[in-house]
C-alpha cells in the first residue's frame, strides 16, 4: 500500500494504472494530496485484466478506481470523487460555485483542447501543419499564463483541481527532447509564470512521489515513439 493519512472513509482504495500516463498521474495526484492510502495496481492494456474489464466495461481504459465496491473512471471524475469522499485539503475551490465551475472549466480546456495540440505539435513533422499547431499550441499556453495570475497554483497556495488537470504539462520538456524539438513551446521567456508552476508542482512533495522521473519518461516513450507519431497522424484527419 502507499502510504498517506488516514481518510474519512476506511474502505480499500485501489487504483488500476498505467505507467508514463498523465491521465493515471491526475488520479494518484488526487490520492496523494488528500493523504488516501491505495494499492496501485499496474494494467497491462496489451491484455486488459478482468478486474478492470468487469468495473470499466463502457471504456475499458484507466485509470480505474475502486473504493470498496464502488468503481468511478475517467480521471476527472475520480479526481473529484476522492476531493468529496476523503477528509484534506480541497482540490475544488470551497463555498464558491462559481469558482467551482470556473476550474472545471479550465481544467476540461487543459486536458482536451491544450493537451492534444500539444501532442500534436509534438509528432508532427515539420512543416505547414506543425507550425500552425505550434502557433495554437502557444495560444492555449498564454491562455493558461493569464490565469495563475501572479498566483503559486491554479487555486492559490495550494495545489488544486486546475494543477492536477493542467499536470500533463509537466512531461513536456522530456517529450520535446524526445521528438527533437529545438525550440521549447513553453519556454521561460514567453511563459515565465507558468515554467514557475511547473517547477513548484513537480517539486511538491506529494506530488514527485507519483511522477517517474525524467530518465523513466525518457525510456518509455522512446519504445512507443513511432507509435505516437502515427496516433498525432491519424488525429490531423
Amino acid at each position: 500500500m502507499r502510504e498517506g493519512s488516514r481518510a474519512k472513509m476506511s474502505e480499500p482504495v485501489k487504483l488500476l494504472g498505467s505507467f508514463g500516463s498523465p491521465f493515471t498521474h491526475h488520479a494518484e495526484a488526487a490520492l496523494r494530496l488528500k493523504g488516501v492510502a491505495y494499492e496501485f495496481i499496474q494494467e497491462d492494456l496489451g491484455n486488459k485484466s478482468e478486474l478492470l474489464l468487469r468495473h470499466n466495461p463502457v471504456h475499458k481504459k484507466v485509470p480505474l478506481l475502486l473504493h470498496g465496491d464502488r468503481a468511478v473512471a475517467e480521471s476527472l471524475v475520480i479526481v473529484e470523487y476522492v476531493d468529496e469522499a476523503f477528509e484534506g485539503p480541497p482540490l475544488l475551490p470551497l463555498g464558491d460555485p462559481l469558482a467551482r465551475a470556473a476550474a472545471r472549466f479550465w481544467a476540461q480546456f487543459a486536458v482536451d483542447r491544450c493537451s492534444r495540440t500539444l501532442f500534436k505539435a509534438l509528432w508532427t513533422p515539420d512543416g505547414e501543419a506543425r507550425r500552425g499547431l505550434v502557433a495554437e499550441a502557444k495560444d492555449n499556453l498564454a491562455l493558461l499564463e493569464a490565469r495563475l495570475e501572479g498566483r503559486r497554483f491554479f487555486g492559490g497556495d495550494e495545489i488544486g483541481y486546475l494543477d492536477v488537470a493542467a499536470s500533463g504539462l509537466a512531461w513536456l520538456a522530456v517529450l520535446e527532447e524526445l521528438a527533437g524539438v529545438g525550440r521549447s513551446m513553453m519556454g521561460e521567456e514567453e511563459f515565465p509564470a507558468l515554467c514557475r508552476w511547473h517547477g513548484e508542482y513537480t517539486s511538491h512533495e506529494a506530488v514527485k512521489a507519483c511522477l517517474p522521473s525524467r530518465e523513466q519518461i525518457m525510456a518509455f516513450y522512446a519504445g512507443i515513439k513511432e507509435r505516437l507519431a502515427l496516433l498525432a497522424k491519424s488525429m490531423q484527419k
